[in-house]
């Protein structure tokens, strides 16, 4: 017989967040045990939005609220449109057409008609699938969360989309200096990582090595890392050009891990300007593999998150927890994660990056000391026990009104 899959409940957490915070969780969940919740997105790999729920709901689950995960569908020209969409709400220009909004607008009642959310509580991810409160009756609160660098969205697009957002009950972002001119309640949290997760687990030095060598990754000089979304905003080119600069001073080996969500139509066209780039000690890599993700950034020297604009790093908690210095671009949520020159560095240019890989490769104490205090800012700020917690928080505080709503 085979065993069951083990799901990681919230006992599990109790070594890094102590019983006290275990059983007020378990407080929390229990006046929402028989409500159904769902959430939407548009992508079941290949970003931080799907990592996120993956874990998220099946905690809830083990906390016995019924917690779903819709993906939406959507054709290459939809994704392209919610691309820009995207795009602009990180403060690009748009050409937003009334072909393209119909495009848009179409698709999404396309899966309006395939789901039936008929929840207590439903959860929207990002704009790919906004609209779809237009078309439903609601049976409780429906709430919009946010995940990307709202800090100078495009005028254009937040006058279209604001109409859409105002129809929720809430909306979270994940910084207050996201905040919008909007009716709608605002809230602000911090995403989360799984402890517990392929990913995000304690690999031993030879599982570490089996992974690094299934991919032909040398490990003769310290390897410098960056491990996200084969997208602009992330700035791969930056990277490679702050690594060259830095190996004039330093031996090491650049390794480039990435992916192409499908729900991202520009990501190809970034993979492949840099594979031009590659050299024997500049690797580039698109695999879908988490335990080497996990084996890169635990026995990295550096690992790099250079963004351009980032709602929240994820990799970058993900590379602190496993007690690795990050170097990350000093914008949006990582500038709540790293401390400057304490845990971590931010930086604006890619010769502040280079500098920075000189200096943690080179000072073997720094890097260690800095790590220490990488990891314990991850416990005490960015575990997913606690972003449950705060949705806990948000459910219970419309239990009431919705409750009261459901049985008329």
């Amino acid at each position: 017989m085979i065993e069951p899959t083990k799901i990681v409940c919230i006992d599990d957490f109790e070594p890094h967040i102590g019983a006290e915070a275990v059983e007020r969780i378990h407080r929390k969940a229990k006046p929402l045990q028989d409500v159904h919740i769902t959430h939407v997105n548009s992508t079941y790999y290949g970003g931080g939005v799907a990592e996120l729920l993956s874990s998220k709901t099946l905690l809830m689950n083990s906390l016995g609220i019924k917690t779903g995960w819709r993906v939406i569908q959507g054709s290459p020209d939809f994704f392209s449109i919610t691309k820009k969409i995207h795009n602009a709400l990180q403060g690009e220009a748009i050409d937003l057409t009334e072909r393209k909004k119909r495009i848009y607008e179409d698709v999404v009642y396309e899966n309006v008609v395939r789901n039936h959310l008929m929840h207590d509580i439903v959860v929207i991810h990002d704009p790919q699938p906004l609209p779809m409160i237009r078309h439903y009756r609601k049976y409780g609160p429906w709430i919009w969360r946010c995940h990307v660098d709202l800090t100078n969205p495009n005028k254009e697009v937040m006058k279209y989309l604001t109409p859409y957002i105002e129809r929720y009950d809430a909306v979270i972002l994940t910084l207050r200096e996201y905040k919008q001119r909007l009716k709608t309640p605002q809230r602000f949290f911090f995403p989360s990582i799984n402890p517990f997760s392929i990913k995000n687990r304690e690999l031993n030095e030879e599982e570490i090595d089996e992974r690094l060598d299934h991919y032909d990754i040398p490990t003769d000089l310290p390897l410098v890392v960056q491990v996200s979304r084969f997208d602009r905003w992330k700035d791969p080119k930056g990277v490679v050009e702050a690594f060259r600069i830095a190996r004039k001073e330093v031996d090491c080996t650049l390794v480039l891990l990435g992916n192409v969500a499908t729900d991202d139509p520009e990501g190809e066209d970034v993979y492949n300007s840099l594979l031009e780039k590659r050299e024997d000690r500049i690797i580039i890599l698109s695999v879908q593999d988490t335990a080497l993700v996990n084996a890169l950034q635990s026995r990295a020297a550096v690992v790099l998150q250079k963004s351009i604009r980032e709602g929240f790093g994820l990799t970058v908690a993900e590379a602190m927890w496993k007690g690795t210095p990050v170097i990350g671009g000093n914008v949006g949520g990582i500038r709540h994660q790293i401390q400057e020159g304490r845990n971590g560095f931010l930086v604006s240019s890619v010769k502040e990056a280079a500098e920075r890989i000189v200096r943690l490769v080179k000072d073997k104490e720094l890097n260690r000391t800095m790590g220490e205090r990488a990891r314990e800012t991850v416990r005490k700020n960015f575990l997913l026990s606690g972003a449950v917690e705060r949705y806990l928080d948000l459910f219970n505080s419309f239990e009431t009104n919705y409750r009261i709503a459901r049985k008329k």
